[in-house]
Order: C-alpha cells, then sequence, then structure tokens
C-alpha cells in the first residue's frame, strides 16, 4: 500500500500519453470532427475547451477504473489530472511537452502521496 500512489502517478501518466497519441494521432480526423461539432453546440471557444477537457478526464477514469479495478482511484485521478489541466491552461500559458508531462507528475504524484503514501 505505501506505493500505490507512485503506481497511479505513473498510470494516470501513461494514461495521458495514451490519450494523446490515441486522439491525435489515431484518430485525429474524428477528434477534429468531434471538435467542430462541439464548438458549433456550445457557441464558444472557452465552452468546448471545457468540454473537452471533461471528455479527457472521462478517459482517463475508464483507463486508471479498468486498470485497478477501482472506480473510487479512477474519480480520482480524473479529477486531479482536470483541476491540473484547467489551472495551469489559465495560469501558464506557454508551456512545453516536457514542462507539461513533468508538471502534471510532480502535482499528482503529491497528491496521490497524501491520499496513499502518508
Amino acid at each position: 500500500m505505501e506505493v500505490l500512489w507512485f503506481y497511479v502517478a505513473i498510470v494516470l501518466a501513461m494514461s495521458d500519453i495514451l490519450h494523446t497519441t490515441l486522439m491525435w494521432r489515431v484518430l485525429n480526423n474524428f477528434y477534429i470532427l468531434l471538435g467542430a461539432i462541439i464548438q458549433q453546440s456550445t457557441k464558444s471557444t472557452w465552452q468546448t475547451w471545457l468540454v473537452h477537457e471533461i471528455m479527457e478526464a472521462g478517459f482517463h477514469f475508464i483507463v486508471l477504473s479498468m486498470v485497478f479495478l477501482n472506480p473510487i482511484i479512477g474519480v480520482q485521478a480524473a479529477l486531479i489530472h482536470f483541476v491540473i489541466d484547467v489551472t495551469h491552461t489559465i495560469f501558464i500559458r506557454n508551456m512545453g511537452e516536457l514542462e507539461h508531462r513533468a508538471l502534471h507528475f510532480v502535482i499528482e504524484s503529491l497528491f496521490f502521496i497524501l491520499l496513499y503514501g502518508l
């Protein structure tokens, strides 16, 4: 149980890479069309972006719930990932891929250390 926080943080990082790979490399055309449909429905770039982040959180919920066979871990992982994405998008505009991944891993690790490591 002492290292569960580490496993959850690693799987969440892998889930984020899987999401990026699936959406931007494998399902790119579908993802762009889906974004256009959402944009038409919401009429706002911010609402479209928020829907995207919610859908991404749903993806992480499904992946982590399946890996750990625990929907509570899935909810926690999706929630912390969503909060970090929203926060850094609003407050930190220009961030490279490595910085983005490192920020997520550090904050998510600290979050899961507080939940499972102490």
